[in-house]
């Protein structure tokens, strides 16, 4: 079993990158603040989710939405 094994769908991996686009940027908009620095971090790993196509809570679960 590999670590980076993909688990996630196409589509699901295009609406992470999306939602993490309007995340990250949120420090810069709204200024530095636990919730704006909050969002940035969970835009991170929604945006590392989105690249490499693997979950690690969908894994912990056993979730697998890809179509293999």
């Amino acid at each position: 079993m590999k670590i980076f094994e993909k688990n996630q769908n196409n589509a699901e991996r295009i609406l992470r990158f999306l939602m993490a686009l309007f995340m990250i940027p949120s420090p810069l908009i709204i200024g530095t603040s636990f919730y704006s620095l909050i969002l940035f971090t969970i835009g991170a790993i929604l945006i590392f989710n989105a690249i490499i196509g693997t979950c690690m809570i969908y894994k912990i679960m056993g979730i697998n939405t890809c179509n293999n």
